[in-house]
């Protein structure tokens, strides 16, 4: 048994005793080894039901007894190549909770609290989506509110006009942000005038959407055949299933959900130069064709693009941030729509580093692909990889979104649950091939969002930069 201390209480220890950080992390011998890491646990699989019902919807419902809560999460694929398509989806959004032809929208707020719940729509190119919550004992009311949205949302004009004008001026502020601005000029150069690039509507086309066209849309395109609804949290899979059975019978709505058109193949080419003039900083966005998840090199090209730049730990960051201090943040994700997915690496600096910014992410990319990442790189973005994916599948609310996003491209909970141990799998060789197959700065497009009057001169220097009016700087 050790000694008590002579130190009187609240007073400072003796300064003999004191060791710094460095020191407690080292030994005589050097610094002080980690740990090994424990054996990646298997991750359980949940009581599940996955069933399409009569009406041709797909539902999920899974055990996640956490708390007294089931979250929802409704997926419609909603795509229309119709120009106006944008403005009225987002008008529909914006107003499906209005009122229904049983419900104001109070009543709908007034129901929804009552079971400590809440509902929201939102869409995109892709998908029209509600996602909410209630206490569990309360999913009888949260299903029948959802039920009576889809099969009765009403869209009454003065609750249209007053959201319309709400959605015209959130719409005309985040326009004139610079990374909408370089948002839209990245998707009409990746994919021309693909609905895909239809993200954001102008206020004009906003402004002219009345009750009928929304009525005639929800008719036409909110349909069960082709959607998912899952649902998480302290319920009985198989009574939660009966129960959107019954409150969902309703809905019978003929026609099949309209998915996304393919994309065009993405293929290297010059960026794209976008002025700005009098921006005082730069947007970079490159972005090169990837694949999907059901692939069997993505997880090797999930790993390798994590140490290139997928999180702070990244070579990326390292080189732009730590290093150069060029920028607060870069970053290179995978983005997956029904076919496939493309790599985008982004950031954002001052001006007058534009053309050092872009050398820079241009020689990491290089760089990755013909110098692969080492084994503790490998190994730390494994770790990141697989605590990511167990994060995102703690809560109910992770879980719900998760599989809610899964199912949209085909993938059930199945995949979820066995995408570790595929991680777990890769060995350098892979995450090197991967690497070099899809990192390689030539397979990149994409565009530069500046002042060209500052820039283009130091850009000219790089080179495969093309101004507007297919002029390039050479």
């Amino acid at each position: 048994m050790s000694a008590p201390s002579t130190t009187p209480p609240g007073a400072a220890p003796d300064t003999a005793l004191r060791r710094s950080a460095t020191e407690i992390g080292r030994t005589p011998t050097g610094p002080r080894g980690l740990p090994p890491l424990r054996p990646q646990p298997q991750v359980p699989a949940p009581a599940e039901t996955d069933t399409v019902l009569s009406n041709g919807l797909r539902v999920i419902a899974v055990r996640r007894p956490a708390v007294p809560m089931v979250e929802v999460r409704l997926r419609i694929p909603f795509s229309d190549a119709d120009p106006r398509h944008t403005a009225v989806a987002e008008v529909l959004a914006s107003t499906a909770l209005s009122g229904t032809s049983r419900r104001s929208r109070v009543s709908l707020d007034d129901d929804l609290a009552g079971v400590g719940g809440e509902l929201g729509f939102s869409v995109d190119p892709e998908r029209l989506a509600a996602a909410g919550h209630a206490l569990a004992d309360g999913l009888p009311t949260l299903l029948d509110v959802v039920a009576d949205v889809l099969t009765s949302a009403s869209y009454p004009a003065d609750e249209v006009e007053r959201e319309r004008e709400r959605l015209a001026e959130r719409i005309q502020v985040a326009a004139a942000q610079p990374s909408v601005i370089a948002r839209r000029a990245l998707q009409r150069q990746r994919y021309g005038d693909h609905p895909v690039t239809r993200e954001m509507p102008d206020v004009d086309e906003v402004l002219g959407v009345g009750t009928e066209e929304l009525l005639a849309l929800h008719r036409r395109m909110v349909v069960p055949s082709g959607s998912v609804l899952v649902l998480v949290g302290d319920l009985d899979p198989d009574d939660a299933v009966a129960a959107v059975a019954a409150a969902l019978a309703a809905w019978d709505t003929p026609g099949e959900a309209s998915v996304l058109p393919p994309l065009p193949a993405l293929h290297g080419s010059e960026l794209l130069l976008v002025d700005r003039p009098g921006a005082v900083q730069s947007q970079l966005r490159l972005s090169a064709a990837a694949i999907p998840r059901t692939d069997r090199r993505y997880p090797a090209l999930q790993l390798a693009n994590l140490a290139f730049g997928g999180y702070f730990s990244s070579r990326l960051v390292e080189n732009l941030r730590e290093d150069k201090g060029y920028t607060y943040h870069a970053s290179s994700s995978l983005e997956f729509d029904p076919y496939g997915a493309a790599l985008l690496v982004e950031t954002d600096c001052a001006s007058e580093v534009t053309a050092a910014a872009l050398l820079e992410m241009r020689y990491e990319l290089g760089r990755a692909a013909v110098v692969p990442p080492s084994a503790s790189e490998l190994e730390s973005a494994r770790r990141y990889a697989i605590g990511s994916l167990l994060i995102s599948m703690t809560t109910q609310a992770g879980l719900a979104s998760t599989l809610a996003g899964l199912a949209g491209v085909g993938l059930s909970s199945e995949w979820v649950r066995e995408h570790p141990q595929r991680l777990e799998a890769v060995t350098v060789e892979e995450a090197a091939a991967a690497a070099a197959e899809f990192l390689a700065p030539a397979r990149f497009t994409g565009v530069v969002v500046a002042d060209a009057s500052t820039t283009a001169t130091s850009l000219g220097a790089l080179g495969g930069i093309r101004v507007p009016g297919g002029t390039s700087i050479t």
